[in-house]
């Protein structure tokens, strides 16, 4: 099953998508293309992203793998949903997006062994992890300005229940800017597996119902620029698409509001 949030005549939704691509919630349908994609987990999560966890991306980078996983927090201003612009901040150099596999925790957990982890996920779905290269110092804990900026993580465009992809670990994963093919990778490829990095995480943290899991990104670094689109693909889940735009320099002239619609 495929379930979307959604923003649509004055609140938010959340729906199955149907094979046919139609958003059906409380029972209506809505046009996909008239309404406004939210990502898959509502606020007030934790998002826990995974460094250096492809052998080829370390690689393109000159830096050996850790050797237990390298982690970071994705913050909650970064999320932004399917078609929904990321913002290129002023005077930035270099900024890339990357395709990840985003593990969506179900169930609130601590101390899980790696053989009940997959009983923890509520499903997965497609994350950006839009990094400002220019404030990368130290591949081993990224800083928080590299990958915390606003609108720094689409992710969506929907949660595909675990029923629907048997084995994360045998996916296809690619981003395209512009049409032309950035990063291509698969998911047999990582080096610390789901179960493994639930069970390393819960050793130490408690997870709950709707905290990701940001498992990593393929060989691939392909600057973006204002106008640029980028468009996600993972075999089994679907499309994240989001163009990229200048930055505005104030919150208003952004057309920011409160709350999420």
């Amino acid at each position: 099953m495929r379930i979307a949030r959604f923003a649509a005549e004055g609140r938010i939704w959340e729906g199955e998508v149907t094979p046919e691509g139609r958003l059906v919630a409380d029972g209506r349908a809505f046009d996909p293309e008239r309404v406004v994609w939210l990502p898959p987990v509502p606020p007030g999560g934790k998002a826990i992203g995974l460094a250096l966890n492809y052998r080829e991306h370390a690689e393109e980078l000159e830096v050996a793998p850790p050797e237990e996983p390298a982690l970071f927090l994705k913050p909650s201003n970064t999320w932004i949903g399917h078609r929904a612009p990321v913002r290129y901040p002023k005077g930035v150099k270099v900024l890339h997006g990357e395709v990840e596999l985003v593990v969506i925790i179900g169930r609130r957990c601590r101390h899980v062994r790696p053989e009940e982890a997959w009983e923890v996920i509520a499903g997965y779905t497609i994350g950006n992890d839009v990094t400002a290269r220019d404030f990368v110092g130290n591949f081993y804990r990224p800083p928080v300005r590299a990958k915390g900026q606003d609108t720094f993580g689409p992710m969506g465009p929907w949660r595909v229940t675990p029923d629907e992809i048997p084995d994360p670990h045998n996916l296809a994963m690619r981003l395209y800017v512009n049409g032309r093919l950035a990063q291509e990778g698969h998911t047999s490829r990582m080096i610390h597996r789901i179960p493994e990095l639930i069970a390393y995480i819960s050793s130490f943290m408690t997870l709950e119902p709707g905290d990701t899991l940001w498992t990593g990104t393929p060989r691939g670094i392909v600057p973006v620029r204002p106008g640029d689109v980028m468009r996600l693909e993972i075999e089994g889940i679907g499309v994240l698409e989001n163009p990229v735009v200048e930055e505005e320099l104030s919150l208003a002239s952004a057309g920011f509001v409160s709350g999420w619609t």
